[in-house]
């Protein structure tokens, strides 16, 4: 073994032939962590699917996580088995949280390399804690350790538990099994939908962060959050984007995208009608329910069929009762989990 692989566990690997974790290697490795990452949503439950060019945007665009202390392969018999990673933020309620990210290829299950994934991160975050400077311990944020599970991955669930995290949010994926014309869900006076151009790109990430300010978990964004909107390959077609202008002010929008590689692998025509917000000035007038309607139309163009969507069950706007109403139904459940360690 090349002695700069390797990597620092706070666990006790398994005993399972040629385990070990090693930093990671990229570029090269982002084909092979897509393959995991899908391979374990499908295996969770979850059918949404990344490709390699988004992972590689996704990773170029990271803050608070060092590439080389915060992330590691999971590699068995010289082959990559799966990744994971740890990085924080700081949400407007005044709590850090270290997101903690897993992916294990579904052959390597139940095998106790999960749980030593987790206690190496945990062991991570509890290490850059001991690392902040002295003038932040008497006033330091309450610190969490945040992770998901599908409604179906019931063993990932119960590792987490029996970790020591507690189920704390919930969230659905709701599907509209069509993208029929919703006619009773017009724009309201004095807002105009307009086509979107390169020099309202910055207003429009502002007005949806700003309208996310009081979204449960949320935290302030960053410039590298703004380039990674600008870059992300899957979403940022502008001609699915519905934005809806209250003269020089962006009051809400919805930003629509395909995942052409999801309806390839599951043989659909999908179409996410996602990254619906309104400001606070302009809400409860039926802004985001003519947002969407608009957008079905853009959809159905493009030969889709069905729409989906992503929703926290406990959105203060209440997201969920619209959605409803708009003909979407939950499908599937996603639970967030955190631990607090200090």
């Amino acid at each position: 073994m090349n002695p700069s692989d390797d990597f620092w566990t706070s666990a006790t690997l398994p005993s399972v032939r040629g385990l070990r974790f090693r930093h990671l290697r990229l570029p090269d490795d982002y084909a092979a962590m897509t393959e995991m990452a899908n391979a374990s949503r499908l295996a969770e439950g979850s059918t949404f699917i990344t490709t390699a060019e988004e992972m590689a945007n996704f990773y170029s665009h990271l803050t608070n996580c060092d590439l080389a202390r915060d992330a590691f392969a999971v590699e068995v018999e010289g082959r990559l088995a799966g990744y994971a990673r740890t990085g924080w933020y700081d949400t407007y309620d005044g709590e850090r949280i270290h997101e903690v990210v897993c992916f294990l290829e579904p052959a390597r299950r139940r095998l106790g390399i999960g749980r030593a994934m987790l206690r190496t991160l945990e062991g991570r975050v509890r290490e850059l804690a001991g690392e902040a400077p002295a003038g932040e311990a008497a006033g330091s944020p309450p610190r969490f350790l945040q992770s998901e599970a599908e409604g179906k991955d019931v063993g990932r669930e119960v590792l987490l538990r029996s970790e020591g995290f507690e189920p704390v949010r919930y969230g659905f994926t709701m599907v509209r099994p069509d993208l029929e014309d919703q006619h009773d869900a017009p724009l309201p006076e004095g807002l105009e939908i307009r086509e979107v151009r390169p020099e309202h790109l910055r207003a429009i990430w502002e007005a949806d962060a700003e309208a996310f300010r009081d979204h449960w978990g949320m935290g302030p964004p960053t410039e590298a959050d703004y380039q990674e909107f600008l870059t992300d390959p899957m979403t940022n077609d502008t001609t699915l984007w519905r934005i809806a202008w209250d003269g020089d002010q962006v009051a809400g929008q919805v930003r629509s995208f395909i995942n052409e590689e999801e309806n390839r692998l599951y043989g659909r025509e999908r179409g996410w009608v996602e990254s619906i917000s309104v400001r606070r000035p302009w809400r409860h007038r039926g802004l985001a329910r003519a947002l969407m309607a608009a957008s079905f139309p853009l959809l159905r163009a493009r030969g889709m069929t069905e729409g989906a969507l992503g929703v926290d069950t406990e959105n203060l706007s209440g997201a969920l009762r619209i959605y409803e109403s708009m003909g979407f139904r939950a499908v599937s459940k996603e639970t967030t989990f955190r631990k607090r360690i200090g």
